[in-house]
């Protein structure tokens, strides 16, 4: 399996799990960097290979009243001052081609929201960039489809490429988490993420937005680490409750320390195996 270096943390093969962790969007300047604060302390605190994940805009959302961010100017300015002054490696997720271009000049991964990773064009784009390209796996999408979508990303030359489980469509309004998904995404060569808190979410579950069932994200998270994966996606805010995005799903920060252990624990013993 490769290794993707994201700044300083490295991810893939025998190196330690990593995490991806941050708010679903981008609230406020003040709220973006103060989490970024605690992240990192707590980061440096446990010894976490942590890359830091906002969003500048959420353009998949259920109403056309939902919060969306600050939009990508003023969004990237907020991440560029994130990394500048806690050095952090820093994600964002795109929504278009003509996006991918200013993204690329401030953070180190371009994430592709699982809506959109059928969009060859933005996918292309993303992987023009040069840097890392982490792509969400739809939620209507088998695993073994993702070799498609990898193969776009690999027709501009980059190989610095991480693919992200986030549940599958269940029914109506719901979500399930497949772990052999893992499995079988690893097998393509490339370090594999799971994201815990999207894969608990209920789309459109709370009718003028989504829902979602955060208490089982911990147990998702375990479960997925001890199934092999070489990363973990989740969504974080200091008081979830008053979360603009996603708030039904979202882990709480002063959670995420004792959850961190546990998932480390369990990487150790698996990478013995």
């Amino acid at each position: 399996m490769k290794t993707i270096s994201i700044g300083k943390v490295k991810v893939g093969g025998k190196q330690s799990l990593m995490l991806i962790a941050g708010p679903c969007v981008i609230e406020s300047r003040e709220g973006c960097l103060d989490l970024a604060a605690r992240l990192v302390r707590l980061a440096k605190a446990k010894g976490i290979p942590l890359v830091f994940k906002a969003s500048y805009d959420k353009a998949n959302r259920s109403s056309i009243r939902a919060y969306r961010g600050p939009g990508l100017k003023r969004g990237l300015e907020i991440l560029a001052e994130v990394k500048e002054r806690f050095g952090v490696p820093v994600l964002t997720d795109v929504h278009s081609a003509a996006e991918c271009g200013p993204a690329a000049k401030v953070v180190d991964v371009i994430q592709i929201p699982a809506f959109l990773c059928r969009q060859t064009d933005l996918v292309v784009a993303a992987g023009e960039t040069g840097i890392p390209v982490n792509i969400k796996k739809a939620q209507f999408m088998a695993p073994w489809d993702i070799r498609n979508v990898i193969a776009k990303v690999e027709s501009t030359g980059n190989r610095q490429i991480l693919l992200t489980e986030r549940g599958v469509s269940f029914g109506y309004n719901n979500l399930v988490a497949d772990m052999r998904s893992l499995l079988i995404m690893r097998d393509y060569g490339y370090p594999v993420i799971f994201d815990a808190t999207h894969s608990v979410q209920r789309p459109g579950g709370a009718g003028d937005r989504t829902g979602g069932d955060g208490q089982w994200a911990p147990a998702l998270a375990r479960a997925a680490v001890a199934t092999g994966c070489d990363g973990v996606f989740l969504e974080t805010h200091v008081n979830p409750e008053e979360a603009l995005s996603d708030k039904d799903n979202t882990v709480p920060l002063a959670a995420l320390g004792r959850l961190w252990g546990t998932l480390r624990d369990i990487d150790e013993v698996v990478q013995r195996a």
